[in-house]
């Protein structure tokens, strides 16, 4: 005999998923970036954004009423529609002028091996990064392809990358221009709006839009989230009786759901992967999780006004140093408030509010020493000159002069003395002369960059290769740039002191 709970639960199951826009079946989606919220894997089925007490549009076959008539026995107008939505492999926020590269940099390359390379491709050298955020950024032609199935794979790749150097308004533009209809896009847009604290707009997409819905938890949150608790609890349980949803979060969201956990004292243990979701309900429940080691793109929901200034500032640092958010983004935060205490941020804090007034009062000297020597002592000499080389004068005396000199160098500006580029970068005249290939260049620009990368674990050979094949695709100021910078790693990293 049937159990008349799970029969029941299965009825409640049974009568919210006609309201529960859920994609179908796929493949496991492409990812550098293990926190994105996991994709529903369930049967396929036709999915409707109806719901019970929702009033039908006029002339749908539920819409109360009669029914429309033809009016003759005609054959009508043969209408057209467009079933093929364009290849967002294409889609881009920037044109390939301005960008300062070639629009066929990805052609006769594989999607699937270019994809993966975009992925894999480091660049920690700030040179690099601004290069690698242009390429993915760029609106190049897209690579070419028989297999249907592998269209819009390098284009979640590029997304992805983006979102584990942390740059979400970068990778939200790039998602946006190839539309937020298809689930896996939406999946990522979605978690960067939870991270960035406007779930609201999302959920609204997402009650509007069938198909698209993350997963089962991301419905029960935005269903919470737009008022409809009664609605939400439903879908818990059904869900929960099913197995369609882990014990995990079926923990998480019935705290989030019943207010009667708030006073209980107990504390959830975050998941061994923590989503931007999951995060999200811990601070809706009183049980904020700390992003310093979550993934560099978790960092940016504590710039948020509604944090502490200390949090926003080690926020805005950790993302400042890797080039996910503008330096002057960071130089605005440190000017908010007068530091509190010593030590740490504070420290830097502190000096950077001195060399502002010092920079304004046309003496810069004195407060640039001190700065240099904190912002270097926490291997964020480069982020100072970001911040504030271009205010710095090109001549003077001294010690400050010369750190003057080399913040100015780093950030490509004319210098009066430069650092001399490390010999150590010079090609062996005896090797083979490096040639830029005639396809599959794109390749070719991030195994470059991937080479020149290692300089900053100390192997010149491999980083003058990735330099002469800079040149060699006619990024000669990208390559300038990467060489100068490497040349003044002795001076700007903190193991120079």
């Amino acid at each position: 005999m049937t159990d008349p709970r799970r029969y029941s639960a299965r009825l409640a199951v049974a009568a919210c998923l006609a309201c529960l826009a859920l994609p179908a079946m796929a493949q496991q989606p492409l990812s550098a970036s293990d926190w994105l919220s996991g994709s529903v894997r369930g049967p396929e089925r036709e999915s409707s954004a109806w719901r019970p007490g929702d009033q039908p549009p006029p002339g749908s076959p539920f819409a109360p009423g009669p029914k429309p008539v033809a009016e003759s026995g005609a054959v009508g107008a043969i209408e057209v529609t467009r079933l093929d939505g364009g290849n967002p492999d294409a889609a881009g926020i920037t044109p390939p002028r301005k960008a300062g590269l070639s629009a066929d940099l990805w052609q006769g390359s594989d999607p699937a091996a270019l994809a993966d390379q975009v992925l894999r491709t480091p660049a920690r050298l700030p040179a690099m990064t601004a290069l690698l955020d242009r390429l993915l950024t760029a609106q190049l032609t897209p690579p070419e392809t028989v297999d249907a199935s592998q269209r819009g794979r390098l284009f979640l790749a590029r997304a992805d990358r983006l979102l584990d150097m942390g740059a979400l308004d970068r990778a939200q533009a790039l998602l946006a221009a190839a539309g937020h209809t298809d689930p896996e896009i939406f999946r990522r847009l979605f978690d960067i709006a939870l991270l960035e604290g406007d779930e609201g707009r999302a959920c609204e997409i997402m009650n509007t839009t069938p198909g698209i819905a993350p997963s089962f938890a991301a419905r029960i949150f935005c269903l919470a989230q737009t008022g409809d608790w009664a609605a939400a609890a439903i879908s818990l349980h059904g869900a929960e009786a099913l197995g369609l949803i882990d014990a995990q979060e079926a923990l998480l969201l019935t705290h989030f759901l019943d207010d009667a956990f708030v006073d209980s004292g107990e504390t959830l243990a975050p998941g061994e992967r923590v989503s931007p979701l999951e995060f999200r309900i811990h601070e809706a429940i009183g049980q904020p999780m700390p992003t310093v080691s979550l993934p560099l793109a978790f960092a940016q929901s504590d710039l948020r006004m509604n944090n502490g200034w200390k949090a926003r500032l080690e926020a805005a640092e950790r993302l400042a140093r890797a080039g996910a958010i503008p330096a002057r983004q960071l130089r605005d935060i440190y000017g908010e408030q007068r530091p509190a205490a010593s030590g740490g941020v504070w420290e830097r804090a502190g000096a950077m509010r001195t060399l502002e007034a010092a920079i304004a009062g046309g003496n810069p000297g004195p407060a640039l020493s001190h700065a240099f020597t904190e912002f270097r002592r926490a291997d964020m000499a480069g982020t100072l000159a970001a911040m504030v080389a271009d205010d710095l004068p090109e001549d003077g005396t001294g010690h400050s002069a010369e750190i003057a000199n080399w913040l100015r160098q780093w950030q490509g500006l004319p210098v009066p003395t430069p650092v001399p580029v490390a010999d150590a970068l010079a090609l062996d005249p005896e090797a083979e002369p490096v040639i830029a290939p005639d396809t599959r260049r794109g390749e070719a620009l991030l195994g470059a960059i991937a080479d020149i990368d290692a300089a900053v674990d100390g192997d010149m050979g491999r980083a003058a290769r990735g330099l002469a094949m800079l040149r060699a695709l006619g990024l000669v100021a990208d390559a300038d740039l990467a060489a100068a910078q490497i040349s003044l790693l002795p001076q700007m990293g903190a193991e120079g002191q």
